[in-house]
């Protein structure tokens, strides 16, 4: 059986993890500028495995519209560039030899929209999450025995502004992608 402070605790612990989880994921997500995240969900088939391929290369943004991938195992570059084409993120790469090279096409407005659309649906599941560890907290505070039902009352409050707060910070971080996003 928990205590209140060790359910807070968890809650809290909970709902931080879905914000890392929308912010992370937020950030493999294109805008305008070329960032090395944008690569983090690519997986490259290397040695009998898939891997990130932050851990086969070297990724980089040297210009605003440009991102390069150097393997550090040279025979894998065909892997590496073959990996970002599967990936569904709509770029093209083309390899020279020894780097992949890997231009951003301007975001067309319609395209913009979609990624926005994408963004709030990422955002929402990052809601419900922490809607759940919410839920989960309360269910767990009112089976909490030889507590008064202040104390109760008073860490079910201390939850609900648990809760506040991490949706709070998911909506600064989805209005910053947005208008990210947007920024033409």
């Amino acid at each position: 059986m928990s205590t209140l402070p060790e359910i807070q605790k968890t809650a809290k612990q909970q709902m931080h993890k879905a914000v890392e989880n929308t912010q992370r994921e937020l950030a493999s997500l294109r805008s305008s500028r070329a960032t090395t995240s944008l690569l983090d969900t690519v997986r490259v088939e290397a040695y009998g495995q898939q891997m990130p391929i932050n851990q086969v290369a070297t990724v980089a943004a040297p210009e605003p519209r440009l991102l390069t991938v150097q393997p550090w195992d040279k025979s894998l570059i065909g892997a590496v560039e073959k990996a970002i084409l599967t990936a569904d993120l709509g770029l093209n790469p083309a390899n020279d030899g020894t780097i992949v090279r890997i231009p951003l096409p301007p975001l067309t407005e319609e395209r913009r929209k979609d990624l926005v659309r994408v963004v709030h649906k990422l955002a929402e599941e990052g809601r419900i999450s922490i809607r759940h560890s919410r839920e989960e907290a309360r269910a767990e505070i009112k089976k909490v025995e030889h507590v008064s039902d202040d104390d109760k009352r008073r860490s079910e409050g201390d939850v609900q502004t648990l809760h506040d707060d991490a949706i709070a910070e998911i909506e600064s971080v989805v209005k910053a992608k947005e208008a990210e996003i947007m920024e033409v």
